[in-house]
């Protein structure tokens, strides 16, 4: 009979870590509601908004990066486009498909939002150049990317 695989107990530094990472991903995603709240925006408003501020998605791909229903996505587009902050287009590649795409009004609020993210600015400023760049190794490291 064999025996089950079983993984090891994480040690007290990497609980620890595992801690401060969640801490960070709280007042990340606080800062992020709060400043998306300044512009008028939801946080999945914002979010999509500076997805697109770098580059016009298909809805499809909106959704999988938003990690939503497309559905969901059509909606938040809806209501951004009103406020004319996004436009939808057609897709160079295959007009038969819609993308959605910044505004230049929604790309200087995009723009805005991300100046305007404390948390994240603030400590990392703290920061020298080389613990930022190692920090930043880690994360890719862990991401796998």
């Amino acid at each position: 009979m064999a025996t089950p695989h079983r993984t090891p107990r994480p040690d007290a530094l990497t609980l620890e870590v595992v801690e401060l990472i969640g801490e960070v991903v709280a007042r990340f995603h606080a800062d992020y509601e709060e400043a998306a709240a300044e512009h008028t925006l939801t946080g999945a408003q914002a979010r999509l908004l500076s997805l697109l501020s770098l580059e016009p998605l298909p809805m499809r791909r909106l959704a999988q990066k938003l990690r939503c229903e497309p559905s969901n996505v059509t909606g938040i587009v809806d209501r951004l486009e009103a406020r004319g902050l996004v436009e939808r287009r057609p897709d160079p590649a295959d007009r038969r498909v819609k993308v959605a795409a910044a505004t230049e009004e929604g790309r200087r609020v995009a723009r805005s939002l991300r100046e305007s993210l404390r948390f994240a600015r603030e400590p990392l400023a703290e920061l020298s150049e080389a613990e930022r760049l190692s920090l930043r190794d880690a994360l890719r490291r862990m991401l796998g990317s």
